[in-house]
């Protein structure tokens, strides 16, 4: 009777100590968030929320620089931009979690004016007044080592020297590199002739968010451009879905954004890149995905 019940206590034993290892494990795990519903604003805050909230990322007196894309002079349902309520709700979140000020800036290819005007940015920050949504000023650009390339290149100071850095793309197809998304968008910070990295595009771009890393990576997937991107134009390309993708693992979150276009993450070589640079977790069976 004895030596069974010392079985059974061992057994139970043993199921316990995998339990506990498996909850180890799943604690390990990147953890992706992604919010879905009409209200743009609203799902982003429940996708930052699901991570622990914007106070986890901003402490009272930062200064927060918000990096969305708004390169192109493409209205917002041409979802060649950031849809700029994503932005605006979370640039409310980082001024109510304490930030002294948020800017919010990228490098355009289109003339800056008219992308910031017609991407609706303008109209979406320009009455609060702790937001600077400022153009890119050439004078505040500094060198910097990529150290996989060995080469120097301009990047942003603003940006290299914001207290938080929160990384907000558009989820679309790019003819070069198949998709655009949270590892691309740090082109956006780079100074010089850009096209010209084009032959090492993956590994310069996975340089670049080991010099800036993002403390919070947020993808717009409310719309989607499926073809002809980065600029897009065409409405029958976008595809309306409603999301937003949130992680502090800038990996994770382009490997899961990469699945709402049908193509897995190997297939993308700027995250092949940013994985192989320690930069986040790209498998998917490695990853913790929630719905926020």
């Amino acid at each position: 009777m004895e030596r069974r019940l010392f079985l059974q206590i061992l057994g139970l034993s043993a199921l316990l100590h995998q339990q506990l290892l498996r909850d180890l494990a799943a604690a390990e795990m990147p953890v992706v968030a992604v919010a879905e519903g009409k209200d743009h604003a609203l799902i982003t805050r429940r996708a930052t929320t699901a991570l622990g909230g914007m106070k986890r990322f901003v402490k009272p007196g930062d200064v927060v620089v918000i990096k969305p894309n708004i390169g192109w002079d493409r209205r917002p349902e041409q979802a060649a931009n950031t849809n700029p309520l994503v932005v605006r709700a979370l640039a409310e979140e980082a001024l109510r979690a304490g930030a002294k000020k948020v800017k919010v800036f990228d490098r355009t290819c289109n003339d800056e004016r008219r992308c910031y005007t017609n991407s609706g940015m303008v109209g979406a920050l320009e009455d609060i007044k702790q937001v600077e949504l400022k153009y890119v000023e050439k004078e505040r650009f500094r060198k910097a080592l990529l150290a996989g390339t060995g080469k120097e290149w301009d990047l942003y100071g603003e940006a290299m020297d914001a207290d938080v850095f929160i990384n907000v793309p558009v989820a679309k197809h790019h003819g070069l590199t198949g998709l655009t998304l949270a590892i691309k968008n740090m082109m956006g910070i780079m100074g010089g002739n850009r096209g010209s990295i084009h032959g090492n595009i993956d590994n310069v771009l996975a340089d670049v968010n080991v010099l800036r890393r993002s403390n919070l990576v947020v993808i717009d997937a409310t719309r989607i451009l499926t073809a002809h991107g980065p600029q897009g134009g065409a409405l029958e390309d976008v595809r309306v879905l409603n999301k937003v993708i949130a992680s502090r693992d800038i990996v994770a979150a382009d490997a899961y954004a990469t699945t709402l276009f049908g193509l897995k993450p190997e297939t993308i070589a700027t995250t092949v890149a940013a994985y192989k640079k320690g930069l986040g977790e790209m498998h998917l069976n490695k990853i913790r995905i929630i719905p926020a």
